[in-house]
């Protein structure tokens, strides 16, 4: 592997206690234990006897030893095993702040036996099931000797070794899989795309797979705050990688830095089970990028209705997830195959959400794609392009934005990509932040949203009324600064990529065409209902989560958006036919 200038500081302290969960202590060496044994009140007991391996030290290729937990079925000669990889500590399912953020979320810690990694597979399921459990901590993290780091091929090689020490193990059938949600469903990207050759299946769910696209530059914008909140992980003795201020060091998408943390797609190879949202403002686009460009000729996408916390651990979800570990790792002849490649969710906004679409493909067939013109001079989306006209908004002022409406007379439902096309010009500053969003209207002109999590009081009202955008969906969004407008060479009518490799400031008076990528999306609207597209110089949605500030957007002047004659702005949406 190519050796890529980074940035090593102190990793953050690390002293085992209650703050990393009831088993953070090093204890190395196994006990059993036994059917009924619950690790606290609030989780949920065994169901079966469980051999709990702990602290496993297991050496990785340039010499670095790491420790890992491992739960397995007693007795059991060759298992499976499954990995739940990040940087989150192999003991923090029961750490206060995992128990307390499911129960601010309205997540019933029962559900769980408080042995699972924050975001990975429970143990008290799986070992049942006849699988082994392996929660690792990566290099650098808690007593793992070496340097942590922040995605990128170092991860995905470690994971590697660590697979294939795995399959060498006596009690191990050879067939290694991984599964969880967030950062644990990125480390399953790079980790397939080093291609172990023990590693025979991946379950991610929802995780970026660009690092620079999806979180630290999203829209070539610097936004380094949930970087940060990601580095706080990073405890242990030794160093730990700083990526927040490489946003600003390292600007283009082409350095190296970059391109080592954005996964090579095409080189995923093994079966893989993708789970994904419209609605996740952190990972909805890169999990639907990793769909699109993964190798695998085995793959399979369903995509829910809400928050990837509740729907991994639904028992529904959880069933059918064992299905296609059964028939990938234990060869069950199960009816996996049979299974639609790809079931979609369509968002109603009013309680008639509909899951589970069976399609052969996303966008589905039928989806067509529709160019809804805006139109300055009434304010609307319409199907003809109408004449030349200016939506002029001054980006200091009460309402930094321009809004265009289209009413449906009649039943119509949105299924795939859309995109904004917008002809723009700044008018005192030689730059534009951005920002679109296509919220659904009820027939009244009231904008409505939807809670991803079961908590919906007046708690996470308050929360998500201009913030935490991942627990409450409010529309199809999209982002650009229009310096970084170039398109690379990858970008498709459907789906605009930007090449992020160059800045292209504006001239006064300099009119520019833009193509900004929004958030898939399944909408249905019934007659009367309506789309407001918003274009503003402000991210309305504001913070991802709870505690990360959110992104400010570097904007002066007037923002102008001409429409109409060979200007023509649009809105493309994908409609059912």
């Amino acid at each position: 592997m190519t050796k890529i200038a980074k940035t090593f500081v102190p990793a953050f302290p690390y002293e085992a206690g209650p703050a990393h969960g009831i088993l953070s202590a090093f204890e190395p060496g196994s006990r059993i234990l036994p059917k009924g044994f619950q690790l606290a009140p609030q989780f949920r007991p065994l169901t079966c006897d469980i051999l709990f391996e702990k602290d496993v030290p297991v050496r990785l290729r340039d010499g670095v030893t790491i420790y890992t937990d491992i739960f397995r079925p007693l007795g059991a000669t060759t298992v499976p095993a499954i990995i739940a990889w990040s940087p989150y500590g192999k003991s923090g399912g029961s750490a206060p702040k995992t128990t307390g953020l499911y129960a601010t979320l309205g997540i019933d810690n029962g559900l769980l036996s408080g042995l699972a990694k924050f975001e990975g597979p429970d143990p008290a399921y799986w070992v049942a099931q006849g699988y082994a459990i392996c929660n690792p901590d990566p290099r650098g993290i808690a007593r793992s000797e070496g340097d942590a780091v922040l995605f990128g091929r170092q991860e995905g090689q470690d994971c590697h070794d660590l697979i294939e020490w795995l399959a060498e193990q006596d009690w191990c059938s050879g067939k290694v899989a991984m599964s969880g949600t967030s950062y644990l469903a990125i480390a399953q990207w790079f980790t397939a795309a080093e291609q172990p050759p023990h590693l025979a299946a991946i379950n991610p769910v929802e995780g970026v797979s660009d690092a620079y696209r999806d979180l630290c530059k999203r829209g070539g914008m610097p936004d380094p705050h949930f970087t940060r909140r990601l580095q706080i992980n990073h405890v242990g003795a030794g160093l730990r990688e700083e990526v927040a201020e490489a946003v600003a060091t390292t600007p283009f998408a082409d350095a190296a830095l970059w391109t080592d943390k954005a996964v090579a797609l095409e080189r995923v190879q093994v079966p893989a089970y993708v789970v994904a949202s419209y609605s996740n403002t952190l990972h909805t686009m890169g999990t639907f990028r990793a769909w699109r460009r993964i190798g695998s000729p085995d793959k399979w996408l369903r995509i829910h209705n809400n928050q990837e916390w509740p729907d991994y651990y639904e028992a529904a979800n959880v069933a059918d997830l064992t299905r296609f570990f059964d028939h990938f790792l234990k060869g069950i002849d199960n009816g996996w195959k049979t299974t639609p490649r790809v079931r979609y969710a369509v968002h109603d906004m009013k309680g008639g959400d509909r899951i589970n679409v069976a399609a052969d493909s996303f966008p589905p067939a039928g989806s067509v794609l529709t160019r809804y013109y805006l139109d300055a001079r009434t304010r609307t989306l319409g199907l003809a392009a109408g004449t030349p006209a200016e939506a002029v908004y001054d980006t200091a002022g009460e309402a930094p934005m321009a809004s265009f409406v289209h009413r449906f007379d009649h039943e119509a439902t949105l299924v795939g990509y859309p995109k904004a096309s917008l002809w723009v010009e700044a008018r005192g500053h030689d730059d534009m932040d951005l920002f679109v969003l296509a919220q659904k209207l009820d027939a009244q002109g009231s904008v409505l949203t939807q809670f991803t999590v079961p908590a919906q009081g007046a708690l996470m009202q308050d929360l998500t009324e201009n913030g935490a955008s991942v627990l409450r969906y409010k529309g199809s969004n999209g982002r650009l600064r229009v310096s970084a407008r170039a398109l690379d060479a990858t970008s498709t009518e459907e789906v605009p990529v930007h090449s992020f490799d160059r800045v292209e400031k504006l001239s006064p008076g300099q009119v520019v065409e833009v193509q900004i990528d929004m958030f898939p999306l399944g909408l249905s609207f019934a007659p009367g209902e309506q789309l407001r597209l918003v274009v503003g110089a402000r991210n309305t949605l504001g913070s991802m989560m709870p505690g990360t500030p959110a992104y400010a957007p570097e904007n002066q002047g007037l923002h102008v958006i001409h429409t109409g004659g060979d200007r023509a702005s649009y809105l493309q949406l994908p409609v059912m036919g």
